[in-house]
């Protein structure tokens, strides 16, 4: 059985997601904003909830788990070109979260290697925008977490194409996830994640190839702008394929 910490954990969807995965069970979940934690406490009662500002509070006052999930909000940290990403979104709704989510914006990417200094967690998972990683400090921060001992994948996904083990989520989500694992543990073979089922005009039902449009740089981006998925046989000369996909409707 492993046990999942869930900072800023939201309403409770990646906990939720998390338990379906077979041995794994969430052991804390924090955010900052009561409304927060009240759903995910809805949501999830078997798990404990801290309500707090989490880049105050001391790691310490946390039970230790395997597995650390975060999804730290960058709307509030520099990108390229100096410029900021505007704060206080719209939902999907078209409503703007209120002062006390939308202030805080759930806190900083470095609540990572802050708990994880303490904890040493056996893997973490870091959720964000793909825009996190134009972030001025990005790689300053990816230092942080190899002085701690953790190696670190990223994986680039749209939600709609994570259907690795179940259908993808039925919206079109460009995300980045960050996966670090400490030294001395397995490293997941994170590269089967990035094959979505899709079907080719000549060759039938394959599992895609994430094929980056400018293979020459450092894999970054969103579905369609900088990268495409290709069949993975020779016979259709690798053509290009679209995923399949959960209609919004659902």
């Amino acid at each position: 059985m492993l046990t999942m910490t869930d900072l800023f954990c939201g309403a409770g969807g990646s906990s939720t997601g998390a338990i379906q995965v077979p041995g794994v069970s969430v052991r804390v979940a924090s955010n900052h904003w009561d409304l927060a934690v009240q759903t995910h406490n809805e949501n999830h009662q078997d798990a404990d909830h801290i309500c707090a500002d989490i880049s105050q509070i001391d790691p310490r006052l946390f039970p230790t788990s395997d597995v650390l999930w975060a999804s730290p909000e960058c709307t509030n940290h520099s990108v390229a070109k100096g410029r900021k990403r505007a704060g206080n979104q719209p939902d999907l709704f078209g409503e703007v979260l209120p002062d006390a989510a939308a202030e805080r914006s759930r806190a900083t990417m470095w609540d990572v290697p802050r708990f994880a200094e303490h904890h040493q967690y056996r893997a973490i998972i870091v959720e964000n925008v793909v825009d996190a990683a134009r972030w001025v400090m990005f790689d300053a921060w990816l230092m942080a977490m190899h002085s701690l001992g953790y190696r670190h994948q990223i994986v680039w996904m749209n939600s709609m194409h994570a259907n690795y083990v179940g259908a993808g989520a039925a919206q079109s989500r460009d995300r980045m996830y960050v996966v670090f694992t400490l030294e001395g543990n397995p490293v997941p073979k994170l590269n089967r994640l990035c094959r979505p089922l899709a079907v080719c005009d000549t060759c039938g039902p394959v599992k895609a190839m994430q094929s980056w449009k400018k293979p020459d740089r450092p894999a970054w981006g969103r579905y369609r702008a900088q990268y495409v998925y290709r069949c993975p046989n020779v016979t259709c000369r690798n053509a290009i394929v679209e995923p399949i996909v959960r209609p919004a409707a659902e």
